[in-house]
């Protein structure tokens, strides 16, 4: 063979152009890697969506949010009814040096509806030692009863239960930041209030 093919020696110059078989295998590797690890990643994020795509989960956690947002029968049954003014008892007593105010704080609850017990000066235990504006005590059977009621008549006033108290009458001390009762129209709206309270609002993560 003449020109640039001449041979002129005893090594030969290849007439075919090189295979390319390797690197069209590596494509197809390299691709099919890239399309494996997208279809992974899409349904990963399909799962972070969708808790899984496990009906029976989705269904469960439902009901069970539905199930919270409902109180129980037994927690609406256990709810305690507010007592009407008309048949609570009132004892008033005057823990501070101001004198007067026993009788004319007993005259306002009577002029509410309260039934008017004891008017007199605070014993031993609270007399010239209660800072606030009162203190409410009764038994203990008046925490969810009898105390909201009275305690809706004295904003501010700390409430007290004594489980050794016999009978169901309460206690009215007033106390050195005392200076009146709460305005009766707010005392009115504060008894509806406790009567009929609002309903909670439902979980907003259902």
């Amino acid at each position: 063979m003449g020109g640039q093919y001449r041979i002129t020696g005893d090594k030969y110059p290849r007439m075919r152009r090189p295979r390319r078989r390797g690197k069209l295998v590596v494509l197809s590797a390299a691709s099919a890697a890239v399309l494996g690890v997208g279809g992974w990643g899409t349904l990963q994020l399909i799962d972070v969506f969708t808790g899984g795509g496990d009906s029976a989960s989705a269904v469960g956690a439902k009901a069970a949010c539905t199930t919270a947002a409902k109180p129980s029968a037994d927690a609406v049954g256990a709810a305690k009814p507010l007592l009407r003014p008309g048949t609570i008892t009132v004892n008033v007593l005057n823990a501070t040096t101001r004198s007067g105010l026993a009788q004319k704080t007993a005259d306002e609850l009577k002029k509410r509806g309260f039934r008017i017990g004891e008017v007199a000066n605070a014993p031993e235990t609270y007399d010239k030692k209660v800072k606030g504006a009162g203190v409410l005590l009764g038994p203990a059977t008046a925490l969810d009863t009898a105390l909201p009621v009275l305690g809706a008549q004295l904003a501010g006033a700390e409430r007290r239960t004594d489980p050794a108290r016999k009978g169901a009458e309460l206690d009215l001390i007033i106390g050195d930041a005392f200076r009146g009762l709460t305005a009766k129209a707010d005392a009115d709206k504060a008894l509806t209030a406790l009567a009929d309270p609002e309903p909670t609002p439902a979980s907003k993560n259902c």
